[in-house]
């Protein structure tokens, strides 16, 4: 899987995920203050998966009819670390962190 971390994602669960062997993105790295359409288009373009807390991904998605969208993993809940984000996408693709 590729991932696209969005600008709230953080910086810490990118690390963890490409420890892992993940290629992950990091809008905040390579495209500071980018549109969430910006985001979408490099996803879509990249074939990318949206990593993201922000729930408007969604809704802007269908917004713009894309004929091919991303798929985004949207996280509800930040949790108590910063690489608990992370650890959960770990958990539900079935890799193991210890």
């Amino acid at each position: 899987m590729r991932f696209l971390a969005n600008e709230n994602f953080p910086e810490p669960s990118i690390k963890l995920l490409r420890e892992q062997g993940f290629f992950v993105k990091s809008i905040a790295a390579e495209a500071q203050g980018s549109a969430d359409k910006t985001v979408i288009e490099i996803a879509s373009n990249e074939e990318l998966i949206i990593l993201t807390f922000d729930k408007d991904y969604g809704e802007l998605i269908f917004k713009y009819g894309m004929k091919r969208p991303p798929s985004v993993a949207f996280f509800r809940d930040k949790g108590s670390s910063t690489t608990f984000p992370a650890k959960c996408l770990l958990e539900i693709t079935g890799f193991k962190n210890d």
